[in-house]
This record gives C-alpha cells, structure tokens and sequence, in this order.
C-alpha cells in the first residue's frame, strides 16, 4: 500500500482547527457566563448550601436586571410554592403563562407548575380548568392524575370515572378497584337519597369493574333492607365471605338486624359464632358479645369472650371481659372491677385504632379511602392491636 505524501500536510491541518473550535467554544461559554448576572449565580450557590431564603432574594435581583430569563421564573415560582408562599408563586407562574415568546413546552411546564400551585391552594375550580387544558398537551397523563385527585376531593364521582377511565393505566388492578369506589360512591349517595334502583344500578357497575369489591356487596345489602328485604340483604353480606372475610366484622350487626326481623335470631347467632371462629376479630367479638348480652344475659356474654381469650388473647378481649363481670359482680366486688376496667380502658383507647397499610396512618373508625394518602381500601377492618399479635 502506497503512503500520500499529502497526509502528512493533513494531520496539522485537523490538530489547528480541533483547537480553533475548542478555543470558540470556551469563549462562547465565557461570553454566556458573563452574561449572566452576577445574582444569579449567587442564587446557585444558596441554594446548592440549601438556603433557600437568600437563593430567592438573590433570584428576584437577577429577574429585575434580566426580566426575560424563563428559567428564573421557573425557579422562583416552585421555591415560593415550597416555602407555602402560594399567591407569590401563582404570579410568578402566571407571569410566564401570559407571555408571548414561549415554546410550546415552555408554556406546559408553565401551566402546569401554575395548576399545581392552585391546587395546593385550595383554587380547585383554576387548578381543574388549568389541568383541562394540560389535557390536549405533551402533559395529558400528568393532567389526568391532577383532575382525578381535583375531582375525588370535590367528590365529584362521576368525572373522577370519567378520568380514571381515560388514563393509560385504566385496566390495572389498582385503578380498576378505586373505579369501582367511585361507583360505591354514587350508591351511597342515591341510598341516602332514598334512590334504591339508581343505588342498586351504581353498585352493580361497581361489581362489573371489580368482582371482588367488598364494600358493593355491603351497599346492596342496606339497599335490599331498605326494599324491606331482609333475605336478600343476608345473601348479599354472605357474599362477604368469599371476597374477603376479614370485611365479616363489618356486616356482623346488620346481619343479626336482619335475621332479627325475619324472626330467625338463632340461625343469625349461630352463623355469625361460626365466623368468630374461623375468621377472630375484635370487632366481630364486639358484635357478637352484645347479641348475646341482650339475647342470653351477662353470664352467657362472659362464658362467651372468657372462650374467646383463651383463643386470641387481647387487652381489648380483656375490656369486654370485665364489662360482663361488672355486670354481674356484687356490690362489694363493684368497685374494684370498675377500677381496674377503667385502667384498662384507658390503654385500650390506643390499640383500638384502625391502622392505613399504605401510610401507617392511624384513626379511630375505618375509612374506605385513607384521610392521610388518599389510597383506597388501605384501612384493614382490625385494630391496630391484632397487628401487633400477628406472628
């Protein structure tokens, strides 16, 4: 193979015009860097050393010498919305919503920052027509997690399934069993409207979307009861059962109304005893301890969770004990029972909470969607005590 000459002239030549560009670049990175203005690069810096006052004093100078830069308004809007400065935060962004020489992206990124800002002030009504408008955009997926959180807490459940069904995620478990919430939503507001078909109606489009709601089978129950159905209302709690049996504790009493009112008391004790024992709760032992206190008196009753704690010993077990013994204690034993079920009555205010899977979130009754995370069926109907008995 024959060598050029001319490659030799050649290498030179590429050496001087690598460093000719190099050299244009760094003056071109100088040139932009004395450009900017000297505050702003302060207000890097007291944000990198995380003091975010002096980084905002420092960022409002730099946008006063420079009015144009979008970036600074960028940064001073989510540092006002992070320090709860919510009316400077939505200027700042509304700022950039109104001008004129924006990209395209430039004004998504400014709506939504601007919604964001509406939302966590409250501004629900601004915050949903900004995110309306994000929905024809780049941010549409953003823009629909924004309205459905808007519309739960407007508890407007008729759009907040309207959303949920337009998310890319729509057919997931997790989306499919907060749609049927949305649904059980709408049943129990026409059941307290006394509306029991459209109620019905709800809560069997609630069952469509997920087979295993539990709470749309309680809701037909109280719907078939208020039709004065009482048969159907047991079938409908029963059903209970094969969804989820730990939810048995929240349709024990309506079961015993019910088969009080057909006249079948027995068969209702004795259904709801067999629960007790393949499926333990506080909240069924409750439930089962005052239908037999008003059916067979306080011996039965105490017979009943002494039984019960030598299964599943619990303080709260223990405060029902001594609820039945003070029942039937004689004057001079009296006193010392009532003092000693006042101690434990005291401890028992703090293990009989309900306890959120999600957030750990504590409360005294059970939710159906978390007041702290806002996750649905994440309440567990058991005390917090049971959790701490569980191996």
């Amino acid at each position: 193979m024959e060598f050029e000459l001319w490659w030799l002239l050649a290498f030179p030549i590429f050496f001087a015009l690598g460093w000719l560009a190099a050299r244009i670049d760094i003056k071109h990175l100088v040139k932009e860097s004395r450009a900017l203005p000297r505050s702003y690069l302060t207000g890097l810096n007291f944000l990198l050393n995380e003091q975010p006052d002096k980084a905002i004093d420092a960022f409002l100078e730099a946008v006063k010498i420079d009015p144009q830069t979008v970036e600074l308004h960028f940064a001073l809007g989510s540092l006002f919305r992070r320090r709860g400065e919510l009316d400077r935060a939505i200027r700042m962004h509304q700022t950039l919503v109104d001008r004129d020489d924006l990209s395209a992206e430039q004004r998504s990124n400014a709506l939504s920052e601007l919604g964001q800002d509406f939302l966590k002030a409250g501004l629900l009504d601004r915050a949903e027509a900004v995110f309306v408008k994000l929905r024809e955009t780049g941010m549409r997926e953003f823009a629909l997690k924004q309205l459905l959180e808007i519309y739960q807490q407007e508890k407007d459940w008729a759009k907040a399934i309207e959303v949920a069904r337009a998310l890319p995620n729509a057919d997931s478990a997790l989306m499919l069993k907060e749609i049927a919430n949305f649904h059980c939503e709408l049943g129990a507001n026409e059941l307290a409207r006394g509306q029991l078909d459209n109620a019905a109606t709800e809560l069997q489009r609630a069952l469509d979307v997920n087979r295993q709601c539990v709470r749309a089978n309680m809701l037909l129950g109280d719907v078939h009861l208020a039709r004065d159905d009482a048969a159907a209302a047991i079938e409908a709690w029963q059903r209970v059962e094969q969804q989820n049996p730990v939810y048995l504790a929240l349709v024990a009493e309506r079961m015993m109304d019910a088969y009080r009112r057909l006249g079948r008391k027995d068969d209702g004790m004795q259904l709801v005893h067999s629960y007790l024992e393949r499926y333990p709760s506080l909240d069924l032992l409750d439930a089962v301890f005052q239908w037999e206190l008003e059916r067979d008196g306080p011996d039965a009753a105490y017979k009943l969770v002494r039984e019960e704690l030598k299964r599943n010993p619990t303080v709260l077990g223990l405060d029902k004990l001594l609820e039945a013994a003070l029942l039937n204690a004689q004057p001079e034993q009296r006193q010392d029972i009532e003092m000693v079920k006042g101690l434990i009555h005291g401890h028992t205010r703090r293990v009989a909470r309900y306890c959120c899977d999600a957030c750990g979130f504590k409360a005294r009754q059970f939710y159906w969607r978390c007041p702290a995370c806002g996750g649905w069926e994440t309440y567990p109907p058991r005390r917090s005590e049971e959790f701490d008995l569980t191996p």
